[in-house]
This record gives C-alpha cells, structure tokens and sequence, in this order.
C-alpha cells in the first residue's frame, strides 16, 4: 500500500512521484535501523570474542535480506545492507581484527581456518576491512619468523635488519658491514636446520590461511610473500642456512622416502630459496657444500643432486648452476681417468707391482670453490705416495698436453695399516694425518719424541691446518699420537711420540679432522663444521662484496652499450633492477663503480650536462 501511494501534492501526475514508502516510512526506518544497530555494535563488543560477534554481524544481515523479501520492497536492500555493514563492521574494523585472544592473529595461532573466512568474507564488504586485515597478517609473518631468528637463527631483537628490495636501497649494508653486524648477536645458538625447518612449516600454516581462508586472494598472497621475504632477509645468514637445509638432507636426510616424498622436501626447500635475496651468496655456499658431498662421497643419490639443481636452474637460469655441472662432468671423467689410468699401471714396465692404490679426482679449478697449495707451501709426501703421483703426472700429460696439475692435500682421505703391541689396526684419516703418521713417525723409533718444528718442515702442512691434524691425532677418541703436554691447544713448543700402547675394540675405524676450513682463492670455504666463524663469514662477505664490483660494472657497461647516453638516476636504477635477481646493490656502490669505469675511459660525462653519461666505444 506505501509503496502504491504517491506523496505528489499536486495535480499533475508524472509517473515518477517520491511514494508514501520512500518519504514516510524508508527514512525513518533506516535511521532507526542505524541506532538500533549502532547501540548493539558496541553492546555486543563489550559482551562478544571476535569470532561471536562476527557470527551476529553475519546473522544481521541475513535476518535484514530475509526481512526484504518478506515485507519490503527490493529498493531497501542495498540501503539497509550498508547501513548494517557500515555500523556492525567498517566502524569497527580495526577493534574486531585486534580483539585480545579472539582477534585475527589468535584465530590464526590456532589454525581457525572456517572463523578467518568468516572475517575475510564480512570485511569484504567494507573498504578498509581487507586493508587491515592483509597489515595484520604481515605484521603477523614478520613477528613469528623474528622470533625464528630469534630461537635458532642466532641474532637477538637488537640485531640491525636488512632492508627489503622495495625499501631504500641507500639504507642497505655492505655484505661486509652486515658479517662484521653478526659478531654483535645475541648469544643464541644458530640452529640452521631447525631455522629452515620452522620458516617451511610458518609458511605451510600462512598458505593454509590463503588457500581455505582467504579465497586464493591475490593481494593476500603479494602481502604474505612480501612480509616473509623482508623478516627472512633480516637475518644475514639465511643463503647459509638454506644452503646447510639441502646440504644435510642431501647428505642422509632423504633416506627411505620415496621419490615423490623427495621431490615435495626439494620443491619446499625451493620456496625458501625464491624470497633469499643475496642469491649470490647462497650460490657460494652451496657450490661449498657440494664440493664437499661430491669429493667425500657424501650425497644419498646423483640423480636426486641433478634433480635440485635443475629446479634452481629453472628459479635462476642456466648462468647460475653452469659451474655445478661441471663439477658432477669432472667427478664422473675423474672416474673414467682412473680406470684408464689403473689398466695404464697394470701394464706399464716401470710401474712398481706394490704401489699405493691412489684414486684422484681431477677438478677444474674454476668450477671448484678451492685452489691447490701455493707454490710457496708444498706439502711433502712419503715416497711410496710420491712415486705414485709421478706415474699419475706422466700418465695425464702424456694425454692432456699444456695443462697443469696443482695437487690440494687438504681434500683427500688416506686408509692407513699400523702395527700396534695390543694388536693390527686399519684406520682413515686425513691426507693431512697420513703425511705425519706415514711420512714423519713410520722412520721414528718406537718411543721417540718428534718436535712440532720438526713435523712442520718434514711434511710442509701450512700451519693452522697441522695444529688441526696434530689434534686429532693426539686428543680425539682414537688417540695414535701422544702429545707432550696437557690441554687442548697444540703449541710450538709440544713434542709428539706414537702410542704404541694404542688400542680399541674396532678393527677398522676412521680419525675425524678437527673442525677446520679450505679456504678458496674466491674467499669460499669447505669447512669441516656446519657453519662458518664470524671471521671467516666477514672474510667471505668481503669477497663477496669485491665480487660484486666487478658484475655492477658489466652491468653498467652493458646498459651504456646499447643506450649510449643516460642520466645518473635512470643508470643506477636501471642497474639495480638488473642485478636484483642476484643481489641488492647500494646506490653508493654503483655511483662508486661509474666513477671507476670513468676514470678508466669507459665512459665520460656529458659536457653540457654533469649527470649525463655517454658511452666510450
């Protein structure tokens, strides 16, 4: 009846007079709906968990859709709509998402999967609700994996962070700023697997959220990924850690899943690697820790090595893992020479019938993270494993004329025989430990003191390395060597002597080295613990950072090349976009880097204008 009656007050009609229901009963109704529902917003904020008073906003507008089908006309429904929503939701947007113990963040502590697409449903109705909601959830990625950091990625609240590619890149540390920052951290101990393993399940939880909450949302998922790339870069070490989480289960993590359950860990583990900004960096690492699974024998299967890095491949292209295939070229030609080389000995007339077997691996130093001794340091071989290496040294050149063999000691493994008074014993042992059991005490009689000094100029071991071997023989479980004095540290002045007293319930058993690194002529390390000393991290980084200068400039040279003339600002972005695939580089280092290449007559400045650049052919 409202709605058939006009409220025309004159004569003529037009066919579109405001009727009775517009002007005397929708406005009042609406206004009283607004109060009504205003007054028991807060009512029921004051009474009601978020999750209660989302079930009554949802109940709301269902009553009022009811209500317009059952006795008003449909013109109402979008202004009752609006009305609910605006009182019962937008005007308490940010209260509901931070309601204590019951808000966004306690619903996704504990996995309320239908409670959050409840929230997601209703504040997608209002303008700011789905606002709010993605800050909440970034705030809440980022807290969770500082406290990761925190826990097992040995840095502490205080730690400086790293900034994010979209953040200023003026602000970003140099690599070596940031290594030399971590011998600041907090005295937490850095558990790289457990770091790995906690970031995979966080973000597990957080796509759950996406794909059964949050409707496969797109602006949800930039939100999400954006906030755990800037808290996971936070932490320095990261490359490392990814790097340490594929290396262990590479090595024995693996064993008895099936290739299915393989192939879903690397495809994790690959997810982690797309938000490492400092991909370089990993790259180092990692071509580190395969050198070591390869030359030791450590890797669980070759076909599940290729099957990683073809998925890095695909992440980074072919540029990036090019140096790790031909690391896997050369073990398996290495395999084939000996072979070869073991028939060439069998016949060979000059060849003595009670050689040392000797397997050698032949590395292409510029795929491998490590360089031989240095011509000024050689170590000293016994002569049965120096006739050996003469033959080998004959035999390669005979066939691969022009090249040259630098032999690296300290990546080798020896399997020794010795006689003890309580018995016959087999044992492994460094190359390291070799040199001194075979080439220093086998000539010593039993009970005879060895200097240190005179170990060092009998096997030509660098230092720091013989201090390591020396450990291990005198102080580990299987004690072969007695040291003179007590204590842990290996001294120059300490004597050694063979214990011939030496004993163990095993026939055969290996001497672990003492934990101990080969340091490359690129700054890199194959250490023999899990993780790098801050020292040997900064020494790294530096590298790294020296590394960098040299791709900043080829960049810059490529961009000049074929734009011939470019201002400053355009240059030094267009290069930053360029190398973020790898790295974030500082503005200040590329200025620094153009700076170079114009000393250097690559390219000049514009004379007309100072922050133009024009390219030198």
């Amino acid at each position: 009846m409202l709605v058939s009656l006009t409220s025309a007050k004159d004569v003529t009609r037009t066919g579109h007079e405001p009727t009775v229901y517009e002007t005397d009963f929708e406005v009042q109704f609406l206004q009283t709906s607004n109060d009504f529902y205003s007054l028991e917003s807060g009512m029921s904020l004051h009474e009601c968990n978020a999750t209660e008073y989302l079930k009554r906003a949802e109940r709301r507008l269902i009553e009022e859709e009811q209500r317009i089908d059952n006795y008003l006309t449909p013109a109402t429904e979008p202004k009752i709509r609006r009305v609910v929503e605006k009182q019962l939701l937008e005007n308490h947007v940010k209260t509901i998402i931070e309601m204590e113990n019951s808000g966004m963040v306690s619903m996704m502590e504990d996995d309320k999967l239908d409670d959050l697409r409840r929230m997601y449903k209703l504040l997608g109705r209002v303008p700011n609700g789905h606002i709010q909601m993605r800050q909440t959830l970034s705030q809440f990625m980022e807290d969770h994996v500082a406290e990761i950091n925190q826990t097992v990625g040995g840095i502490d609240a205080s730690q400086p962070s790293r900034m994010s590619k979209s953040a200023s890149a003026s602000s970003i540390p140099s690599a070596a700023a940031a290594a030399a920052d971590t011998e600041k951290a907090g005295a937490q101990k850095a558990d790289p697997l457990k770091w790995v393993e906690q970031v995979l399940a966080l973000k597990e939880k957080v796509d759950a959220y996406f794909e059964h909450s949050f409707a496969n949302d797109s602006n949800f998922e930039t939100e999400m990924n954006n906030a755990l790339e800037r808290s996971l870069n936070r932490n320095r070490k990261a490359p490392e850690f990814v790097s340490l989480f594929i290396d262990e289960n590479l090595k024995k993590g693996l064993k008895g899943k099936s290739e299915e359950e393989v192939d879903a860990l690397l495809d994790r583990t690959v997810t982690i690697f797309r938000f490492v900004q400092e991909k370089d960096i990993f790259e180092r690492y990692y071509k580190q820790h395969l050198a070591k699974r390869l030359l030791f024998g450590k890797s669980i299967s070759e076909d599940v090595e290729k099957n990683m890095i073809s998925k890095l491949k695909t992440e980074c292209g072919y540029q990036f893992t090019q140096k790790w295939e031909g690391m896997f070229n050369d073990m398996r030609t290495s395999t084939d020479m000996m072979v070869d080389f073991h028939n060439h000995l069998a016949t060979a007339v000059t060849a003595p019938k009670d050689m040392v077997n000797l397997n050698i691996s032949i590395l292409t130093s510029s795929y491998w993270p490590m360089t031989g001794i240095g011509a000024d340091q050689v170590c000293h071989f016994p002569p049965e494993v120096a006739a050996c290496q003469q033959h080998f040294d004959k035999y390669y050149h005979s066939r691969h004329s022009g090249r040259r063999l630098t032999w690296s000691s300290q990546l080798g493994t020896a399997d020794i025989k010795a006689s003890f008074k309580k018995g016959n014993k087999e044992f492994n042992v460094s190359t390291y430990g070799m040199l001194v059991l075979v080439g220093v005490f086998n000539d010593v009689a039993d009970g005879e003191a060895v200097s240190y000094q005179t170990i060092s100029d009998k096997s030509g071991i660098p230092e720091q390395d013989l201090k390591r071997t020396l450990q291990s023989l005198a102080l580990g479980k299987h004690k072969i060597l007695l040291k003179s004095t007590k204590g842990p540290a290996v001294n120059p002045t300490d004597t050694f002597k063979v214990n011939t007293e030496f004993t163990s319930p095993m026939y055969k058993f290996k001497i672990q080295q003492v934990a101990g690194s080969t340091k490359s002529s690129h700054g890199a390390a194959i250490s023999g613990n899990s993780m790098e000393t801050d020292a040997e991290r900064t020494e790294t980084m530096e590298k790294i950072e020296e590394a960098r200068k040299h791709q900043i400039e080829a960049c810059i040279v490529r961009i000049m090349k074929a734009r011939k003339k470019l201002d400053h600002n355009n240059l030094v972005a267009e290069v930053i976009k360029q190398t973020t695939s790898r790295f974030v580089p500082e503005p200040a280092i590329v200025k620094r880097r153009i700076e170079g290449l114009i000393e250097r007559e690559y390219l000049e400045r514009d004379k007309s204008d100072r922050k133009m650049y024009n390219y030198l052919a």
